[in-house]
This record gives C-alpha cells, sequence and structure tokens, in this order.
C-alpha cells in the first residue's frame, strides 16, 4: 500500500495493541495475500503431536502426497525428503521454499524451533 491510510491506533497501558484501518485498505490487504496457507490445520498438529511426525511429513501426509511426489513438486529427491522428515538433514533456505511452495504453505510452517533458545 503506497498511499496515505488513516490509521486509528488504541493503545491499552500506554502502548500500541491495536490499529484499525478503513475496511477498504483491509481488503487490499487481505487480497493482497500470496495464496498459502499461514495456519495449522488440526490433522497437522495431531500427526506432529500425537505421531510424532516432523511438520513436513505432517504436512506431507494431510495433503495425500507421497515422498516421490513432494520430491517432484518440489525439485528434490525422496531421499532428500526421507531425511528432511527423519531429522536426518536440515533443508537449505532456497530448498525450504520449493518445499513450502509445493506444499502451498508459508515456510515456517514447516519448521520446528527449540523454546529452550
Amino acid at each position: 500500500m503506497n498511499a496515505h491510510t488513516n490509521v486509528q491506533i488504541i493503545e491499552q497501558g500506554g502502548i500500541p495493541a491495536f490499529a484499525v484501518l478503513p475496511i477498504g485498505d483491509y481488503e487490499r490487504l487481505r487480497s493482497s495475500d500470496d495464496g498459502k496457507r499461514h495456519t495449522l490445520p488440526h490433522e497437522v498438529v495431531k500427526l506432529n503431536t500425537l505421531e510424532g511426525y516432523s511438520l513436513l511429513k505432517a504436512w506431507r501426509v494431510h495433503l495425500g502426497l507421497s515422498q516421490a511426489e513432494l520430491a517432484q513438486k518440489s525439485h528434490s529427491t525422496q531421499s532428500q525428503i526421507a531425511n528432511f522428515e527423519n531429522d536426518k538433514a536440515i533443508p537449505r533456505a532456497d530448498t525450504l521454499l520449493r518445499l513450502s511452495s509445493a506444499l502451498g504453505v508459508s515456510a515456517d510452517l514447516l519448521m520446528e524451533f527449540d523454546d529452550e533458545l
């Protein structure tokens, strides 16, 4: 959005907490979405937490893809996919972006972060 926007900032305890903007600006922001999913479906969470699947494997299974199909869609190899899913390798940034594009999800939904950092 390059045009000036009339935004109202609402504070709580002197700290900005909310931004209110005109509905037209909000709709333009929403329509500029990249088309990728930015949240985790219940089934992906279940596969990750209860079954112990990596997020990559959980998404792949949720979407009904084989490792070979994901490899083809992401210009990787089946063995790379297996290594990523089993934490034997970490995808480089460009590979992660190809995987996220192939799955139609945002790249951050494929990575698990250590809470102890």
